[in-house]
């Protein structure tokens, strides 16, 4: 079970953790998605990603498992030198319901080896109170002196649903996103039918909209939560 829509509830509930992005058009400038990509880099896959964001100038915010970084360094440095963000997404892709405090922050550790990033995303957006204050309390953790952010988001594309019909997958998007959005996707095999699906038509519908697509900045920026 999981909501297309981040519920503003749930946001208002946890306002440490960054839900939205500020508006563009509350900085006078064009409406702006911010496109997130999760579980990579995954060779093909990810280089895929990349040439469609190309196509439209886009630049998106990538949240990368330790272990496939290990295993794929070169397309790590072709998403730093494309101009897209990166994050760390923890080494082994951990649950933070189910996993004690010490081993998580050891695994954000590890990654973070690999992933010079002062923003981290929770695999399965499941962290507790406990390991969110530590995190923030502690950037050292994450190897760099800039404020941790932990990045969260509204709207879940629902990519990684087998059971998805594209078209579902394509209306959770185009019926939530706007806006300051932060919107997920998975640059892995699971999501790969419907990513292939929805990614070229989410940038053609936004960009005719006139919006622009940028990366969540790593440096510290103020959030537009609710």
């Amino acid at each position: 079970m999981y909501l297309a829509k981040t519920p503003t509830v749930i946001q208002n509930l946890f306002p440490k953790l960054t839900w939205q992005m500020p508006m563009g058009v509350a900085k006078q400038e064009a409406p702006t998605l911010y496109l997130s990509f999760d579980d990579g880099p995954t060779p093909l896959i990810t280089q895929w990603v990349l040439e469609s964001l190309m196509q439209y100038q886009a630049k998106a915010s990538f949240f990368c498992i330790g272990e496939q970084v290990q295993k794929h360094p070169q397309i790590l440095d072709a998403i730093v030198a494309a101009g897209h963000s990166i994050g760390n997404h923890t080494y082994h892709h951990l649950n933070g319901w189910t996993t004690k405090l010490d081993q998580y922050i050891s695994n954000i550790k590890q990654c973070a080896a690999l992933v010079k990033s002062p923003l981290f995303r929770p695999p399965y957006g499941r962290i507790r109170p406990q390991q969110i204050n530590y995190l923030l309390q502690h950037p050292k953790i994450l190897q760099v002196t800039q404020t941790p952010q932990i990045i969260m988001w509204d709207v879940l594309s629902g990519d990684f649903d087998e059971q998805l019909s594209p078209e579902k997958c394509l209306a959770n998007v185009l019926n939530n996103a706007q806006d300051g959005s932060i919107v997920v996707f998975h640059d892995n095999e699971k999501a790969q039918r419907l990513l292939q699906y929805v990614l070229p038509r989410i940038l053609a519908h936004y960009a005719q909209k006139g919006y622009q697509f940028k990366a969540i900045p790593m440096h510290t920026q103020t959030p537009n939560n609710p």
